[in-house]
């Protein structure tokens, strides 16, 4: 044999002692190794295909098969984790020694923080892109047509609310606008309206420049909100602007200019405008006579603080100055019914809020206001003076996905002056002081991916009035199909009177409601559909024995009342090519007996029908976004003197259409056209009677009618950005 053929034959004999070196080994090891199997199902029992199963720090593991099972070896020894996880499922895990993980069965249960999760909703509406589902964009609230970019405008197109248009505030299922309390930031606004004339629709008082969304909330909201009887409005403001830039307008009733700055983890978004009506008028003169035509200059600001990737401090500051002096025809007065006013207002909220370890978050903040008023009223000056802190603390836990608690404090403090000048009755000062502590408690529990519900109570002492209240608040919510759910409600609400009883009376308790809402949802492809019924008793409503609340006025809380309705809301954003539309539609029955009420009855703010549609179009061959709004309401209440009885007649129906145009000249210059009530519609809101009978022994009368049948609008909007594609066409 040839050394070649010797050399083969050693190399051979070595390839087989390493086949068995190798196979003794694999052999050692895999007598070693310890099997993990089992097999992974949801809560029903149906296999889960492709879950992931692993030991917590290493890299053994595998999938589970199409029927749920998995085996897996492992070197590991002792104690470990083992983790099973799945998309839309809770992640699992089990800690244990290694040799227990055999012919183990695993449920998965549905994750609840999944998109296509049940949540609850009744009675609010979202606006914002954190929002599960959205009924109106923030964007909504100042392209609708209607609105003249006032966010409060916006709300009144939703379901729920009565259009009041010679008022301009919330009026929401049944309540008075001072039912309604709105918030910024989770902080109070005590003062949330710009002053104005009787019969001269006010707005809100913040621009929509500063805020990223809202939740409108028409009942049964939760157990942190206090003080309403019938709604709750919470703003959100900005939390970290993307870019430096510059806003610029010019308008037909004034102008306006804001700027944001950033640096390192600040930054400062300021927003600035001057209201002068003056030359508007003697284009479009109205129907009163202005001794002095309206002034107003605003401005609000924004400074922002990240300390930490999971804090974020928010100092917020608005200023407001109103002047205007006017006569209104009066047919009571022959010389007409003035009045004047000039009105101060700030307001300062500061806001904090952090994530903090083991799932904890803590927010909180702090408001003060200062709100001054003179009026002019015929020849008396009334001096109303109020001076309001908002304090609160919440803390949250997240016990589990399905768990999480919500908790926390709050105080509310007013102190109110009225300096009362008459000029044939003599000079007269109110001023009470009114302070309110509370604390609320609230759990979210997830039972699955289809139910939940919210459990909470709230306690409020009110020093002033010398009570205690307790207020309960529940809701429930079940997930019918895949895009749809239904959810019910249910809460009592307490109210201490407004100033106007309690500058003149201590004797007061707060104000009652309790809410039962029923609501369902259809949500799909860009489209929602929701149909809520409701049903609101109040109790403890004030009540006076005078034409108006006076010194002299005997006051009680012998009010009570009800309202219930059905409310209807559909929006549509795919099924037209570059359009938006929504309709809003409700029924409204409700009766009162409160204020100087004879008997119970139905008030003159509230209308059984309202209706809303609004469109929204972009043009692309036009550069133009085109938007058109159409309001109904059904006739109003008001008592005819003429007729027996209170609260006997009613005014024709309300309708108005009005149309605007924004046309972007280039990216960032937009030129903007609005009319509200285009077709000039005759509306009436009530009417005015003669204080004594003619000779016939007729009260002669007087149309509540808007000072202007038609308002156009024009503005130039101009931003300068770095990027120079940023414009203003979410502000208009």
């Amino acid at each position: 044999m040839n050394r070649e053929n010797q050399l083969i034959i050693a190399i051979y004999k070595m390839k087989q002692v390493l086949i068995i070196i190798v196979f003794v080994l694999v052999h050692l090891s895999m007598n070693a190794q310890t099997v993990i199997s089992g097999k992974v199902t949801d809560t029903k029992g149906e296999p889960i295909l492709g879950a992931n199963i692993y030991l917590e720090g290493t890299y053994d593991g595998t999938s589970s098969d199409e029927n749920g099972e998995f085996k897996f070896r492992t070197s590991e020894k002792g104690v470990k984790k083992l983790l099973v996880s799945f998309i839309s499922f809770e992640s699992f895990s089990k800690i244990g020694d290694v040799s227990s993980f055999k012919n183990l069965h695993i449920k998965l249960k549905d994750d609840v923080n999944t998109l296509d999760a049940v949540s609850i909703n009744a009675g609010t509406f979202e606006a914002g892109d954190n929002a599960k589902v959205t009924a109106l964009k923030p964007l909504d609230v100042v392209t609708t047509a209607s609105a003249l970019g006032d966010f409060v405008g916006a709300i009144q197109t939703l379901p729920g609310t009565s259009t009041v248009d010679e008022d301009g505030r919330l009026f929401v299922r049944g309540g008075d606008a001072g039912e309604t309390q709105i918030f910024v930031d989770g902080i109070r606004v005590f003062t949330p309206y710009a002053p104005s004339a009787r019969n001269i629709p006010t707005r809100g008082r913040f621009s929509p420049f500063l805020f990223k969304g809202f939740s409108f909330s028409t009942g049964g909201y939760s157990a942190e909100y206090g003080q309403a009887l019938s709604s709750v409005l919470t703003m959100s403001t900005i939390d970290e602007p993307t870019q430096e830039k510059t806003d610029i307008s010019i308008m037909t009733v004034g102008g306006g200019i804001g700027n944001t700055q950033i640096w390192g983890k600040n930054s400062l978004s300021i927003n600035t405008s001057y209201i002068n009506l003056a030359p508007y008028q003697k284009l479009f003169p109205d129907r009163n006579t202005w001794n002095k035509p309206l002034q107003a200059a605003s401005g609000e600001m924004v400074y922002r603080y990240k300390p930490n990737e999971d804090g974020m401090l928010k100092l917020y500051g608005a200023f407001s100055y109103t002047d205007f002096d006017m006569i209104q025809e009066d047919i009571n007065y022959v010389d007409g019914f003035h009045f004047g006013l000039r009105n101060r207002n700030l307001y300062f909220n500061g806001s904090y809020k952090e994530r903090l370890d083991n799932n904890w978050k803590i927010s909180g903040g702090f408001s003060f206001t200062n709100d001054f008023s003179n009026l002019g009223i015929l020849d008396d000056v009334v001096k109303d003076e109020e001076n309001s802190i908002h304090a609160k603390i919440k803390l949250q836990k997240k016990v589990s996905n399905r768990f999480k608690l919500n908790f926390g404090a709050e105080y509310l403090f007013t102190h109110f002056n009225e300096n009362y000048i008459g000029n044939n009755t003599g000079n007269y000062k109110y001023k009470f002081k009114n302070d309110i502590a509370s604390v609320f408690a609230e759990t979210d529990i997830f039972f699955s991916k289809k139910l939940a519900s919210k459990i909470g109570v709230r306690f409020e002492n009110s020093e002033f009035l010398n009570q205690f209240t307790v207020s309960p608040r529940v809701s429930l919510a079940y997930k019918t199909g895949k895009d749809a759910q239904v959810s019910l409600a249910y809460g009592q609400f307490y109210q201490n009177p407004n100033n106007d009883y309690l500058k003149f009376s201590d004797n007061l308790k707060a104000q009652e409601a309790s809410h039962l809402i029923a609501n369902y949802q259809y949500v799909k492809d860009k489209k929602i559909f929701r149909i809520e019924g409701y049903y609101k008793e109040y109790d403890n409503l004030v009540k006076y024995d005078t034409q108006i609340a006076l010194p002299m006025s005997k006051f009680n809380n012998k009010g009570s009342g009800y309202a219930k309705g059905i409310d209807v809301f559909w929006r549509d954003g795919k099924t037209i090519k570059n359009t938006e539309y929504w309709v809003s539609y409700s029924y409204l029955d409700t009766e009162r007996d409160y204020k100087n009420y004879p008997t119970k009855a139905t008030p003159g703010f509230a209308s059984s029908h309202n209706m809303s549609i609004v469109a929204k179009h972009f043009v692309k061959d036009w550069k133009s976004q085109l938007g058109l709004s159409y309001n109904f309401a059904s006739g109003r209440n008001y008592t005819n003197p003429n007729k027996s009885g209170f609260l006997n007649d009613k005014t024709i129906n309300y309708n108005s259409v009005s149309f605007n145009w924004a046309y972007l000249i280039s990216q960032q210059k937009i030129v903007y056209f609005s009319v509200n009530n285009v077709l000039g519609t005759q509306n009436i809101f009530g009417y005015n009677y003669k204080n004594t009978p003619n000779v016939n022994g007729v009260f002669d009368r007087q149309a509540i009618i808007p000072s202007v049948d038609r308002f156009f609008f024009v503005g130039f909007f101009w931003t300068i950005s770095d990027n120079k594609k940023d414009n203003q066409l979410n502000n208009l």
